[in-house]
């Protein structure tokens, strides 16, 4: 490289790290506007790594959220965890996994259940996740759809835990349909969605 391109190689430099001392200095409530803009929620959950005050931003942006979907990202325990419990107006929840999606298991919903949002969800979807079980579902939960692991003691915790659901979708699920019967018991007003006809049961579906 000659001297001339040595320089302008070296000017280049100066000016994207000027540029990046530029954005460094915006106040944190600026930078956060800035990426509550961004439209993809994987290049929001992206620049939370870039410093701790770009993580700072993101926090901020998270706590105004009241509706959050990691559908179809490529979001694990850890990942989705962190950012959950920094949405803490949060109401509406979707980890649901489609063939690129999420990955969360049982020791993912434990991590999500401590979070100050989870008393306070209306709605959980969870649609798709193979890998979890009653040990995961009893700390939280909901969609349910084809979570064939997931039981009516699960079931049960669930709704005694989380007196504010409205609805839960539960098809797929080898639950018996008689089974639903004891959940209204906990909460009558709450809308059982996608299950088989039940003759004389008495359970609100739709």
């Amino acid at each position: 490289m000659d001297l001339d391109k040595q320089r302008q190689h070296d000017g280049d430099g100066d000016g994207a790290a000027a540029a990046e001392a530029d954005i460094e200095r915006l106040p944190v409530d600026l930078l956060a506007h800035i990426l509550s803009l961004l439209s993809p929620f994987r290049d929001l959950s992206m620049a939370g790594g870039v410093s701790r005050r770009w993580r700072w931003a993101v926090e901020r942006v998270l706590a105004s959220r009241r509706r959050l979907s990691f559908a179809g990202q490529r979001t694990g325990n850890d990942t989705a965890a962190r950012l959950i419990h920094a949405a803490v107006n949060l109401r509406d929840l979707d980890i649901s996994r489609s063939c690129w999606g999420c990955h969360i298991t049982d020791e993912g919903l434990i991590k999500i259940s401590s979070a100050d949002c989870v008393a306070n969800l209306t709605s959980i979807s969870l649609w798709g996740l193979a890998g979890i079980t009653d040990k995961g579902v009893v700390h939280l939960s909901i969609i349910l759809w084809s979570c064939r692991h997931v039981t009516e003691a699960g079931l049960v915790a669930l709704v005694n835990k989380c007196r504010r659901l409205e609805c839960i979708n539960v098809g797929g699920m080898r639950v018996p349909p008689e089974s639903f019967v004891g959940l209204l018991s906990i909460s009558p007003a709450l809308q059982i969605r996608s299950i088989p006809r039940i003759l004389d049961a008495g359970v609100q579906a739709s």
